[in-house]
């Protein structure tokens, strides 16, 4: 019946578990990102909301009356739900961009570096004899790693 619930589920607007255990909580995020195959959002306040936070791909705990257990294993921490607009719609937002920016970034950078190595290859007959000094492959990671790290912290909104 769990491909039958996920189904009757997303043709709803709003789902809402009421009434149910801390473990069937998580366990309906793990059928979401089992059939869904999509991005899970868990928000919990207390205690009995860990299990589903962690099960979920981001987890967000509020700060109030039952504790701070949510709050310690979360990923995100506010105090309020009117905090939650801000964190996903503008937040989310620029990490995602963030992630994209660095991503297509470091691909290149190991691309480039990887390249060389295969290209020197066929020219060394494929002696595992690398292009590159092991202190001059530390400086390239080092520089091109945290460079553009510190370049996009110091200029980000």
């Amino acid at each position: 019946l769990e491909l039958e619930l996920v189904r009757t589920a997303c043709m709803c607007k709003v789902v809402i578990c009421c009434r149910v255990t801390p473990l069937q909580k998580a366990q309906v995020v793990e059928l979401v990102k089992k059939y869904k195959k999509a991005v899970t959002l868990a928000i919990g306040d207390g205690a009995n909301d860990v299990s589903m936070i962690k099960t979920a791909h981001i987890g967000v705990g509020i700060s109030g009356q039952e504790g701070m257990q949510a709050v310690l294993s979360s990923d995100f921490s506010f105090a309020q739900f009117r905090y939650l607009q801000r964190l996903l719609l503008v937040h989310g937002r620029w990490s995602y961009i963030r992630m994209c920016k660095f991503l297509k970034y470091f691909f290149y950078k190991n691309f480039a570096f990887t390249l060389v190595h295969f290209w020197y290859g066929f020219f060394s007959g494929f002696s595992a004899q690398t292009v590159y000094d092991e202190w001059f492959i530390t400086l390239y990671n080092l520089v091109y790693t945290s460079l553009p790290v510190l370049g996009m912290s110091l200029f980000d909104q």
